[in-house]
């Protein structure tokens, strides 16, 4: 089991090395989910965030997670063959976390960090509460 702690790095960036983990048979564990960031003007991020939240009916969908781990899940889930046995089995094998539940510190994969960037970024835990997440 790799614990991945996800402070700083770049939430596409994770999650297509996750999901490609996931798919070689690992089980992943994902922690400091809302320290995630997504690069871009952090009001276009926020608006097209808000947009798929809103986009649907209430009752039918799509529904769109309003929490950090949640959604991160959902980045990863779409980058796998979830409605294939294969895709669901791997989806299976990922926990996401918020904060630091484990006693232990999460390694390194070698991804895109906040300290390597030079553009704008926003960070998971700030979209969330602009959608009403109340963390």
């Amino acid at each position: 089991m790799r614990v991945v702690d996800g402070t700083g790095l770049v939430a596409g960036r994770l999650a297509s090395r996750v999901a490609k983990m996931l798919l070689e048979g690992e089980r992943i564990t994902v922690i400091n989910a809302e320290k995630i960031v997504v690069t871009g003007n952090p009001k276009s991020v926020l608006r097209r965030y808000a947009e798929k939240r809103e986009r649907g009916d209430p009752i039918k969908g799509p529904f769109y997670p309003r929490t950090p781990d949640r959604m991160f899940r959902r980045m990863v889930r779409g980058m796998l063959p979830y409605k294939k046995p294969r895709g669901r089995e791997a989806y299976r094998r990922l926990k996401v976390y918020i904060g630091s539940p484990l006693s232990s510190s999460g390694e390194d994969l070698g991804v895109k960090s906040v300290n390597d960037l030079k553009c704008k970024y926003v960070t998971l835990g700030d979209i969330c509460r602009h959608l009403g997440w109340k963390g």
